[in-house]
């Protein structure tokens, strides 16, 4: 995408309805953005279905949910669990007696890793394998699906595998150094990036994060023409990130996380519903705001952009429910700090030269660099230690507030599209928010806890 395409239109559901199915593609776990999305299907009547990735037996097998296993995941969905397992990626795949990609990488060291050599013959044999078994496994859920669905019924697909990441060791001492490091502990995420391990997890990033999206759309096809033909619609979604536009010095501009590892993929994942679009499939992948999740926890200073929504509240003439969000936000810093200090502190890091270069869209994703680490990370601390309990945060209240206005948006937009790719700035949050609780007498819940449908961590 040359530039986002920002979605400026408060949509309504003129499709789906009770009886209809949503089908959610991928296991739901933890905090996530699949809430809000789940929440709105099941407003709107729908038949619930979702899938299991499986789980690893201790040799490493891929086997489905036991029975305890099965009614849990079922009772998180409140729908039906499909129990063949669609664990997406190759990272523990491998020829039959050969060693798995994660096997491979125990071998690097801390000394090592940067200079280590992996063998990508080897390695196109294990992504061969892992496509092979899912793609089989793939091809049994639609099987099943196809029976669950009856003519006439609109389907509602919604992606949400995203991740990736091996189990290796030496990643997390890695990650934890671009991620989080600051002074003397910073690591460059270029230098993964020329290391065969980036190489590695890029791939891994791709086939979990994008290229599970082009095969739930392959193979559904047959359930879409069934369905199309006897008049009812099929829709696709994916969750995507390619930053998002927040106030800044009073205007709305695009802004982003550096460096999110996994923007390759989430690009790629943006050309696979292009591609299907353009064949005339109504499959789109949103933008949405960071926000705060089991996995995005990783990335420390992903959760500094969450709060310049409560400007964007304001803005948008959110009243006195947004009076509220702001009220439940200073109650949760210490005695003595208010939402001026901590907006001080964001208008500084938004102000800085330092972070000028990373405004431009067309460079995303970008590497870090020491200084901009340095800042973001070290932003990111100072505001946690401002609040009265580090366990319960401005962030987690505001996380709620964009998956719940996430769900409605694009639960309403999917109704009648208006393309493959677009982004949920805070301007339309805020504007969606201000409309549902146009009536509210009082505020959101301190914090939610979502469900987020990812495999792997680092979503």
């Amino acid at each position: 995408m040359e530039n986002p395409i920002a979605l400026n239109r408060l949509s309504k559901n003129t499709v789906f309805r009770k009886g209809d199915v949503f089908v959610l593609f991928g296991e739901l776990f933890g905090r996530g953005y699949a809430t809000g999305l789940l929440d709105e299907a099941k407003r709107a009547g729908m038949e619930i279905v979702g899938i299991t990735v499986g789980r690893r037996d201790k040799n490493n097998a891929l086997r489905t949910l036991d029975a305890e296993e099965l009614a849990a995941a079922e009772a998180r969905l409140s729908g039906r669990i499909i129990n063949i397992p669609l664990m997406a990626g190759f990272d523990l795949d491998a020829p039959a007696g050969g060693p798995t990609p994660t096997d491979l990488l125990a071998k690097l060291t801390l000394e090592s890793w940067q200079h280590d050599r992996l063998d990508w013959d080897y390695i196109a044999q294990c992504r061969d394998a892992a496509t092979a078994r899912f793609t089989d496994a793939l091809a049994q859920v639609m099987a099943v699906l196809d029976g669950m669905i009856a003519n006439g019924r609109n389907v509602f697909f919604a992606h949400t595998m995203a991740g990736g990441i091996p189990k290796a060791k030496v990643f997390l001492v890695v990650a934890n150094r671009i991620y989080k490091g600051t002074g003397t502990r910073h690591m460059s995420s270029q230098t993964l990036l020329d290391s065969d391990l980036g190489r590695l997890i890029l791939q891994n990033f791709d086939e979990v994060s994008a290229i599970t999206f082009r095969h739930l759309i392959d193979f559904s096809a047959a359930i879409r023409k069934r369905i199309e033909a006897s008049g009812g619609q099929v829709r696709y979604t994916a969750y995507g990130y390619h930053g998002s536009a927040v106030l800044i010095d009073g205007s709305y501009r695009w802004q982003t996380y550096t460096n999110y590892t996994q923007g390759y993929a989430k690009m790629r994942l943006e050309s696979i519903a292009q591609k299907a679009w353009a064949a005339g499939v109504k499959a789109t992948v949103y933008n949405c705001p960071e926000i705060r999740t089991n996995s995005s926890d990783v990335f420390t200073g992903i959760e500094l952009p969450l709060i310049p929504l409560l400007l964007a509240l304001k803005k948008e003439n959110g009243g006195r429910w947004a009076d509220e969000q702001w009220q439940a936000c200073q109650a949760l810093l210490a005695d003595g700090l208010t939402m001026t200090d901590v907006f001080h502190k964001i208008t500084d890091m938004q102000a800085s030269e330092i972070m000028r270069p990373f405004y431009d869209f067309s460079a995303w994703p970008m590497a870090n660099s020491q200084a901009q680490a340095d800042l973001t990370i070290g932003t990111s601390n100072e505001i946690t230690q401002m609040h009265r309990d580090s366990k319960v945060m401005i962030s987690d209240l505001l996380s709620g507030l964009v998956v719940e206005a996430t769900g409605q948006l694009i639960f309403g937009e999917s109704s009648d599209p208006s393309g493959p790719v677009l982004w949920l700035n805070h301007d339309i949050v805020a504007r969606r928010l201000n409309a549902s609780h146009l009536d509210s007498k009082s505020p959101a819940p301190l914090i939610t806890h979502g469900t987020e449908a990812s495999q792997h961590e680092m979503a």
